[in-house]
């Protein structure tokens, strides 16, 4: 399972049993997720315009899974000593697929958050699945290939719409802040290795918008290999390059 995936370079990795348990136990689950993520596309202008926000085509996906049976959920753990409720914690995760005898996979998408939602997500499948509400949490984010090229894909989206100066960025709905322009301007306008306004844009809009410390496969895999969410069984999911459409 996943092999359609991974041909087209999607990024698939399993922790603690998950591919054991998820191929056993829930097979329609891994066949469910392989179908929704397969025909999966991102307009560049869509990546574009959401800013960094989350795209249509991610939208488009969240509702594929909802169609499928993955809703979102709100599980409510409380403590309670003779009587005496101590804790309530409450967790919501965006989509779940429940399977007989209360057996449970946990999703979560990551497209564009500040890097630190990947503990709050990890942390959770960890406690839920502790309590026994999950048995798998699964993470699907942007993957290595991905995060490299999203310079090239934006300086190629400003080829192609022959962008060349601000007034053609706003002629495309795109305003840049007064510090964005400023920052590019200073690359252009330097008197040692100045680039293009091209390059000087896209450059200045994927960090803005894609950086580092936002949500992608390197951050996420660095906090698994540190044992965050360690013993829930995980499965990661990156999603490649190849999604990104120029037509």
């Amino acid at each position: 399972m996943f092999d359609n995936l991974r041909a087209r370079g999607f990024q698939i990795e399993f922790h603690s049993h998950a591919w054991a348990i998820l191929s056993v136990d829930f097979p329609e689950a891994m066949k469910e997720l392989s179908v929704a993520l397969q025909g999966l596309t991102i307009p560049i202008d869509e990546i574009i315009r959401s800013g960094g926000g989350e795209a249509k085509g991610t939208q488009r996906l969240r509702r594929t899974l909802s169609e499928l049976g993955w809703k979102k959920a709100n599980f409510e753990i409380r403590k309670t000593i003779n009587k005496v409720e101590r804790e309530s914690i409450s967790h919501e995760i965006d989509h779940v697929r429940y399977f007989p005898d209360g057996k449970a996979v946990a999703l979560e998408i990551e497209w564009n958050n500040k890097d630190p939602f990947f503990d709050r997500d990890l942390e959770n499948f960890k406690r839920l699945h502790a309590e026994g509400a999950i048995s798998v949490g699964a993470i699907v984010t942007r993957g290595a290939s991905l995060q490299d090229r999203m310079k090239e894909f934006v300086a190629r989206y400003a080829g192609l719409n022959r962008v060349e100066s601000f007034e053609d960025l706003r002629r495309l709905g795109l305003n840049p802040t007064n510090r964005q322009e400023e920052s590019v301007l200073r690359r252009v306008d330097r008197d040692k290795n100045p680039v293009t306004f091209r390059d000087a844009w896209a450059d200045q809009f994927v960090s803005d918008k894609f950086g580092a410390a936002t949500t992608h496969w390197r951050k996420l895999e660095d906090r698994v290999h540190r044992g965050v969410g360690n013993p829930c069984p995980l499965l990661l999911i990156g999603l490649p390059d190849t999604i990104v459409a120029f037509d």
